[in-house]
């Protein structure tokens, strides 16, 4: 008997002994730290590798020399939620570790860019912060253990600017980062999580097995987004009076015809256009449905309004499309201005199952037809390819965006489902070789 109680004991006691051995994951100061950050990165530490520019700014560069050579584990640099005055540094806390002027929470050492950002993250850090739940908390293990990256809503309109209101679905998240290539850094794939508002709760659903990422763009092609909706990346932007009320009264495009063109499958695309007077033209292509009634109406109603607005309609023999796509069951229409210049209209082709689909362009007549918009289901993913390099060169990326981004040939974002608040992240960024 007694020996069965020493061993029970041990069974117990040993594992309870080991965990108060081991270092304990620097986690409290970092659970009251995420709710006052915009953006917050992890890095793994790398002592034999030169200290990075960050540790030199904040520190100087003797101090951070010493204190870099002392890292083991995981170290962060954050903005602040309302501060603009740049990163700051965080790492663990050390008794060896001392460094005048820091702000100490909890387990970690924060070094602030200037007095006044260190005052303003001090006076919220003293408010009370409830515990993390949900993506938050898993979103902390992932800042814990390994390079990854979190941003709020905040931090993603300070990236994105004005393209934040067409990201509502991904307001909130976090990514694990997964760089391949060596030191010389050639692609970053990523898997992560992301919300439409904060503090959601629960799992993100299964993804699949692996995500199977498409290739590379065609040429000319800048950007390709498809989905089972557009009502995910339009919502939040409809929402808004100022937006509702022009397309409403300028162009008939009410409550209906917007629900109608949120509701189905889309393909949006944005070629690059050599010459004339537009840098990029948009397609955005539908898989209407057998019943195209509803789209005649809306199309019909359209039509009217940029006639109206002193926009001329070219003659039919003048639209690039087939014949039988100039019938009465599938009218073309394409748009110019009084001086020739063909500013856009929609055509229509024919998908493999031979339901037409619809096609809206602004810009010059697209002349090959675009891929067919695939069949998808209600809670398909969305998928984005974009070549961030070429974008930037013509001054259409938001320049808040990390260099590293806006040089990358192409950007690879698979968001599963689209269509709920809580969802599954993954994709890659593939950078230009190194000459």
């Amino acid at each position: 008997m007694l020996i069965t109680a020493v061993t029970a004991a041990s069974l117990v006691l040993l594992p309870v002994i080991a965990l108060l051995r081991l270092p304990r994951p620097q986690a409290e100061g970092l659970e009251r730290l995420l709710p006052q950050t915009s953006l917050l990165q992890s890095f793994q530490a790398a002592p034999d590798r030169p200290v990075p520019r960050l540790w030199q700014e904040r520190l100087g560069v003797g101090a951070a020399q010493r204190l870099w050579r002392q890292q083991r584990g995981i170290w962060w640099q954050f903005w602040s939620r309302d501060g603009d005055a740049g990163p700051f540094l965080a790492f663990g806390r050390s008794d060896r570790i001392k460094v005048a002027g820091a702000l100490v929470l909890d387990d970690l050492v924060l070094v602030a860019p200037d007095p006044l950002s260190k005052r303003q993250l001090s006076d919220q850090l003293a408010s009370g912060s409830r515990q993390r739940r949900g993506m938050e908390r898993r979103c902390l293990e992932r800042l814990q253990w390994g390079q990854s990256v979190y941003w709020s809503a905040v931090g993603l309109a300070g990236l994105t600017g004005p393209l934040a209101s067409l990201l509502q679905q991904a307001s909130q998240g976090c990514l694990s980062l997964v760089p391949s290539g060596g030191r010389a850094l050639r692609a970053l794939d990523f898997q992560g999580e992301a919300a439409a508002t904060t503090g959601v709760l629960g799992d993100p659903a299964q993804q699949q097995g692996p995500a199977e990422l498409p290739g590379a763009l065609p040429p000319g092609i800048l950007l390709d987004l498809r989905g089972p909706s557009l009502a995910p990346l339009l919502n939040t932007l409809l929402a808004r009076q100022l937006i509702r009320e022009p397309l409403a009264s300028r162009y008939g495009v009410g409550p209906s015809q917007l629900k109608l063109l949120t509701s189905v499958p889309f393909r949006l695309r944005l070629r690059e256009i050599p010459r004339g007077s537009f840098q990029a033209g948009i397609e955005l292509q539908l898989a209407v449905g057998a019943d195209r009634r509803p789209w005649a109406s809306l199309l019909s109603d359209l039509r009217r309004a940029l006639l109206d607005h002193e926009l001329q309609e070219a003659p039919a023999q003048l639209i690039p499309t087939a014949s039988a796509l100039r019938s009465q069951t599938l009218p073309a229409a394409v748009f110019r201005r009084e001086d020739g210049t063909v500013v856009g209209g929609w055509r229509w082709q024919t998908a493999e199952k031979g339901e037409p689909q619809l096609r809206l362009f602004l810009g010059p007549t697209p002349e090959a037809a675009a891929p067919a918009v695939p069949g998808q289901q209600k809670g398909s993913p969305l998928i984005l390819r974009l070549s961030p390099q070429a974008l930037d060169a013509l001054g259409l990326m938001p320049p808040t965006l990390p260099e590293l981004v806006r040089n990358a040939q192409q950007l690879q974002i698979e968001l599963s489902p689209s269509d709920r608040p809580l969802s599954r992240l993954s994709g890659r960024l593939r950078l230009p070789a190194v000459r």
